[in-house]
């Protein structure tokens, strides 16, 4: 039940037909995991807080630097030194107390990732890494877990769900991250944003697209963004949406399945 606090609120999303109490219902109740407090994460976090999440998570185990505070808008000046999940805490719970908050301030690997995931709804990637990107990708496959995964460039950047752990309405089963990326490309060919750069308006737009999505998957109104990938150029500031499908020959949920656990990576 919503308390009268809460749906004064959360009152402009329960005039909506598509959520309604039941919707907000639904947000309370649900639990999410955001890998990383930061670019992506940052803005992620405060609007899945807003909007009346139940439970959020976030696994970083970052401190907060004078560089991050140009996109990282959870943060503040005074924030620098302190862990990102602790300064995350303080802005979320200032948000939104009703939000129960969860920081784990560890690194994700291979040793932990199962046990991170397995007590959530649903996980958000925002991490600047290809190596943690498969990483979750596929612990989220293997714990059956929803995933909303986002990437950002200079001035561009990606965006799309996972549940490849579940059939379509053909029956077949959903696209795999690696049916989308079947090889992470070779090392030194993608700067870090530290080399490269990145637009901070840009991660705000993202980040709050994961959130929206994220806001859809747990209500469940509109058209989702599995086997689709949606694309934004800033500098036109044009979007696109690619569709992609199943490969056959995808390791996870392909028709001869390799990776039946995550052996495959190493832990440090």
């Amino acid at each position: 039940m919503l308390s009268a606090d809460e749906l004064e609120r959360y009152a402009r999303h329960i005039v909506l037909r598509e959520v309604g109490g039941p919707g907000q219902t639904a947000l309370k109740e649900a639990s999410v995991l955001v890998i990383g407090a930061g670019g992506l994460g940052a803005p992620a976090l405060m609007y899945l807080a807003a909007a009346g999440v139940g439970t959020l998570g976030v696994v970083d185990d970052d401190i907060v630097s004078l560089s991050n505070l140009q996109r990282q808008i959870i943060h503040t000046t005074p924030d620098i030194g302190r862990r990102k999940v602790d300064s995350a805490a303080l802005q979320i719970h200032a948000l939104n107390p009703h939000v129960n908050f969860e920081a784990h301030a560890v690194r994700l690997d291979a040793r932990n990732v199962m046990s991170l995931i397995g007590g959530y709804d649903l996980v958000l990637d925002g991490s600047d890494n290809f190596e943690t990107r498969y990483l979750v990708s596929d612990a989220c496959f293997l714990a059956g877990k929803p995933l909303i995964t986002a990437a950002l460039g200079q001035f561009d950047g990606s965006l799309t769900t996972i549940r490849a752990h579940e059939r379509n309405a053909e029956g077949e089963f959903n696209p795999t991250y690696r049916c989308l990326f079947p090889e992470p490309p070779p090392p030194g060919t993608v700067p870090a944003c530290a080399e490269a750069g990145v637009m901070g308006a840009l991660a705000g737009m993202l980040g709050s697209m994961m959130a929206l999505e994220a806001i859809r998957e747990i209500v469940g109104f509109g058209e989702g963004l599995v086997g689709r990938l949606l694309m934004v150029d800033a500098r036109a500031m044009r979007f696109e949406t690619l569709r992609y499908a199943r490969d056959p020959q995808n390791p996870l949920n392909g028709d001869a399945p390799t990776i039946t656990d995550l052996s495959g990576y190493r832990s440090p």
